[in-house]
């Protein structure tokens, strides 16, 4: 079947531009985007090291050595925290798989780089697993929604109607996305104790069940 979507076709160049990125804060002053990055970056060391639920207010301003006023002016609350952080992260991922060196960036073939998205997707997932879950858990169909999965789901569909035309770019996008709900993620990661690379491997193997067996 062929992609509905005749720009997947034309080169993802002009189109990569066009894709939702996360939305972020507006202009800053200088010491303003300094101390919002100390305190994103305390809050990340401490969901790293004892997960997104031992995050405080309190203990984020401790961490980032700015007071707690401040934290709670520039954030609200844990959860507008955690959003943020997520977000945050997001941006980076973002900036890696639009402008970053190949094959993740542009400059290698379809195919190279939807590999090389799929594991950096992995390595996120696992990473940010604990977050991505509590936010899955706040809103369980959000998530097909929200800037982050709509700009993956449209890079995603022009790498595959770049690589294989014929297919249901779009339809393909969301399957291959699919596997990666933050719940499915933890499951496999923490109760079924699989490491990163088992799970690139498996996603591997997926993405070569898909393509048509000839006769």
């Amino acid at each position: 079947m062929s992609t509905k979507n005749p720009q997947a076709r034309a080169g993802s160049a002009p189109m990569l531009n066009l894709l939702p990125i996360a939305g972020g804060p507006p202009p800053e002053r200088a010491d303003a985007a300094r101390n919002r990055r100390k305190i994103l970056d305390a809050a990340a060391r401490i969901v790293a090291e004892e997960g997104p639920e031992a995050v405080t207010m309190n203990q984020v301003a401790h961490a980032s050595c700015i007071g707690v006023g401040t934290v709670y002016r520039r954030f609200g609350d844990v959860a507008q925290l955690l959003l943020a952080l997520l977000d945050d992260r997001e941006r980076q991922f973002q900036e890696a798989y639009l402008n970053g060196p190949p094959p993740l960036g542009p400059g290698a073939p379809a195919d190279e780089r939807l590999d090389a998205f799929l594991d950096a997707l992995v390595d996120r997932s696992v990473e940010q697993r604990e977050i991505l879950l509590a936010a899955q858990t706040a809103g369980p169909v959000a998530r097909y929604g929200n800037g982050a999965y709509l700009a993956m789901h449209l890079h995603l569909t022009l790498l595959i109607g770049q690589a294989r035309p014929e297919f249901n770019a779009a339809l393909l996008a969301h399957l291959l996305l699919a596997p990666f709900s933050p719940s499915l993620i933890h499951h496999l990661s923490v109760e079924k104790e699989l490491s990163a690379g088992e799970l690139k491997s498996g996603m591997r193997q997926l993405i070569r069940l898909q393509t048509p067996v000839t006769h």
